[in-house]
């Protein structure tokens, strides 16, 4: 009698311990998937020009793959900026990179190569339109700008672009009403400081290092951009359509605003890719942009603004397969 208690006891015993081992390996499937391995590899991801927000924000989500994505080596490269940008990953020279809306929109109504097989990963952040010139110019309206010498980007930034959209809405010829200079943001704040230019466009988020330095060691000031020129680029159609009125808050550059709010345009920013690119890839790359806001907003203070709820809205691109799949996988 005591045998056969003791035998259905170490029946029972078996039959726990499998369903213990049972429900443990359904965990482990559950959490860790065993037909993904973590993406691998090289990537290239072009990333801006030196002291701008994208090279920063590039460098801080490298920083943020090299701990999800340990297998995956991130190649940076430094371009002139969203144009540039659009292109490398068009053709196949870049996999990934940030632009703006506006250099995207140019990109396709121009029929580029590769313009259709660009896809959309996230909305980052906005850029902000700045307008820099000396504290003590008379320059106080984008039409004061006529017979200037002024800093508006190289040919394949975006500030270049965007520069030139304003200028034809305050009707001035780009090529012909003002003495444009080629530089960027690199080197527009020394120009500007040794009186070789009376002013400089630049786009990015806030707030810029650069322009921030500048507004520390020199006496600077934002011109205003107002809703009566958006409404002008507006009438322009195309690209123009993306850009929007919008308040540089008075704390963004506090030396050069002297706690006032400056009207001024502002455009969203994008993290593109090509239909090509890996499913698998770009899912947790999407991931990783989305987690580490925090950690990287806490350098770049625009990447703050990357936000779940807009990260969908990437117009005039269509979602890359593998970021709509990340999106609909954190649905509630």
């Amino acid at each position: 009698m005591f045998q056969a208690f003791h035998r259905i006891g170490r029946r029972r015993a078996l039959f726990g311990s499998t369903a213990v081992l049972a429900v443990a390996g359904l965990l482990l499937w559950w959490l860790l998937p065993l037909n993904e391995e973590s993406p691998s590899g090289t990537i290239t991801f072009s990333t801006g020009t030196p002291t701008g927000v994208y090279q920063m924000y590039g460098k801080l989500l490298q920083g943020a793959i090299a701990k999800d994505m340990p297998h995956l080596n991130v190649r940076l490269v430094n371009s002139d900026g969203s144009q540039q940008n659009v292109s490398r990953v068009a053709t196949g020279e870049a996999d990934f990179t940030i632009a703006a809306a506006d250099a995207v929109e140019t990109y396709i109504l121009q029929g580029k190569p590769g313009a259709k097989r660009l896809r959309g990963c996230s909305r980052l952040y906005d850029d902000y339109v700045h307008l820099v010139v000396p504290r003590s110019s008379p320059i106080r309206s984008v039409a004061d700008l006529k017979g200037r010498k002024v800093a508006v980007g190289p040919s394949g930034s975006g500030v270049r672009l965007i520069a030139n959209h304003v200028l034809e809405a305050a009707g001035l010829n780009p090529a012909k009403d003002i003495k444009p200079f080629k530089d960027g943001i690199a080197t527009m704040p020394s120009l500007l400081e040794q009186h070789r230019i009376d002013a400089f466009f630049w786009s990015g988020g806030l707030p810029t290092n650069a322009v921030q330095q500048l507004s520390r060691s020199y006496d600077i000031r934002l011109v205003p951009i107002g809703s009566d020129l958006v409404e002008k680029l507006h009438e322009q159609g195309g690209a123009s359509r993306y850009y929007r009125s919008a308040v540089m808050p008075a704390d963004a550059y506090p030396e050069a605003q002297r706690g006032s709010a400056v009207p001024t345009l502002a455009v969203a920013n994008f993290l593109i890719t090509r239909e090509d690119a890996d499913a698998n890839l770009t899912e947790e790359l999407t991931r990783t942009v989305i987690a580490s806001r925090d950690r990287i907003g806490a350098v770049v203070h625009a990447a703050q603004l990357v936000d779940l709820r807009t990260a969908i809205y990437t117009d005039p691109l269509p979602l890359h397969e593998g970021a709509r799949r990340y999106y609909r996988s954190i649905k509630p």
